[in-house]
């Protein structure tokens, strides 16, 4: 690994570059990760003065990087650019790329990605904390790094240890000392800070939690049969109102449920761990829960409407808010459905891989979310690959553990191979990776994919 201080002097001569600017387009990805590196990225330019525009894409295909060519204007990639690098230069776009995503196999001196640096882009640091070094060096933007932590959050990069690790560790350490951000240990539940206990519990699908998950009735008599009154007058209660111990003995039986269902340990250890408080924003509402905020901008990504979590992340508590609000509550119950449509239609088991096929079930922006919470109830010792259809073909989204990826596992390599011999696009990380591939090529690149998931296991045995 290269010391932090190389990244560092990368992000200061990007930052320079930047400043020399005064007309910037900023191009990002449809996700939580994308939506705070593009915020990051415009409000920093903004405060400079700087004529900017915000573009949000799913993926960087050569039509799209051709246009973006032909505006010649200069362009700041975040949390994406990194893995078409090669396209970049071949258009000779003028640019900066901030990202994490595994990079195409060239060297570009203004591109800031852990990768380039031997650290790893699905644990160390995201699009949006790659951003923030970078916008921190455009003035004194230090606010912006709650947005920085929610966008590793929405990224999942605190899912291996149930806390963040690495370089965003150094971030949060610097919004804590900011006294923008506190770190609780707590229950790693969606909802603690809106939702009555017995929702929070109810669509709790990561992990899947026997007799409760998906069925109020089964959550309702779990908590009286803990004593845990549900209402507080006429009001519903939520964690954040529980005491200390009502909070203790839930979680308590939350495990013991698990230990019973035969969940492995390292699945129920994650029930618990670090959640992340932003500090200047208001309790009981969905942005005072880092985890919260991200899936809040989630939902308003997966849906088309990028700006509306945008406008969240730049201040809007207003209309934007209302908005995402709605979205939030559409995009839980869609999850919820997708869940059901899996268990109807059920997880094939390959060789090396599991898959399921959503058709046009599930939205492809979602599918993706939906394979990741399957390993509650799926077969662990194999990633889960889930296909929906799209307006560009079939959108392969693939999933695995960090067990697995201790064992040889790497999705993107796996991915980007197998769609490329399909005539597909894929890349991504090593524990999650996406594609979109031909319709009708689905066995195919099953057939690929299960042969090089097994030969890297193989590999990594010897």
């Amino acid at each position: 690994m290269i010391p932090m201080l190389e990244i560092l002097k990368r992000a200061r001569e990007i930052a320079e570059l930047i400043r020399m600017q005064d007309d910037v387009i900023v191009v990002t990805h449809i996700d939580a990760d994308g939506i705070t590196s593009g915020a990051i990225a415009l409000e920093s330019l903004n405060r400079m003065g700087v004529e900017a525009d915000i573009v949000f894409v799913k993926n960087l295909d050569s039509k799209f990087i051709e246009d973006l060519a032909n505006t010649n204007r200069f362009v700041w990639f975040t949390d994406l650019g990194s893995g078409a690098l090669d396209l970049i230069l071949k258009h000779d776009i003028d640019c900066v790329i901030t990202d994490h995503h595994n990079p195409a196999n060239c060297y570009y001196r203004f591109q800031l990605n852990p990768h380039d640096f031997g650290y790893d882009g699905a644990y160390d640091l995201c699009g949006a904390t790659t951003t923030y070094l970078v916008a921190k060096n455009l003035g004194f933007n230090y606010d912006l790094v709650s947005i920085a932590i929610v966008g590793a959050v929405g990224d999942l990069q605190d899912s291996r240890e149930g806390r963040l690790l690495g370089l965003n560790r150094k971030i949060l350490e610097e919004a804590v000392e900011g006294k923008f951000i506190e770190v609780v240990r707590d229950l790693r539940f969606f909802g603690k800070q809106t939702r009555p206990i017995y929702k929070m519990l109810e669509y709790t699908f990561d992990p899947y939690l026997p007799g409760i998950s998906g069925n109020e009735k089964g959550a309702i008599e779990f908590l009286e049969s803990l004593g845990i009154p549900l209402k507080d007058g006429d009001l519903w209660r939520r964690w954040i109102d529980l005491t200390p111990e009502e909070r203790k003995i839930i979680v308590s039986e939350l495990v013991k449920i698990c230990i019973e269902a035969g969940m492995p340990i390292k699945l129920i250890k994650r029930l618990v761990g670090e959640t992340y408080i932003l500090l200047h924003e208001e309790v009981g509402t969905e942005l005072r829960d880092a985890m919260e905020f991200s899936t809040l901008l989630n939902a308003t990504a997966r849906y088309g409407y990028c700006d509306i979590g945008l406008k969240v992340c730049l201040g809007d508590r207003d209309e934007a808010f209302k908005k995402a609000r709605s979205l939030l509550r559409n995009h839980r119950k869609n999850l919820s459905e997708g869940l059901k449509l899996v268990d109807e239609i059920g997880i094939v088991e390959l060789e090396n891989i599991q898959f399921f096929h959503a058709g046009n079930e599930i939205l492809d922006t979602i599918v993706g979310i939906v394979a990741g919470m399957c390993f509650s109830k799926a077969n662990l010792n194999k990633p889960i690959v889930a296909f929906a259809y799209s307006e560009e073909g079939v959108k392969v989204s693939a999933r695995a553990t960090q067990r697995l990826v201790e064992r040889g596992v790497h999705l993107a390599k796996a991915i980007k191979v197998a769609a490329a011999k399909v005539g597909g696009q894929g890349g991504g990380h090593s524990i999650a990776a996406g594609a979109t591939i031909p319709r009708g090529m689905e066995e195919e690149f099953l057939k690929e994919l299960d042969r090089i998931i097994g030969e890297q296991i193989r590999s990594s045995r010897q």
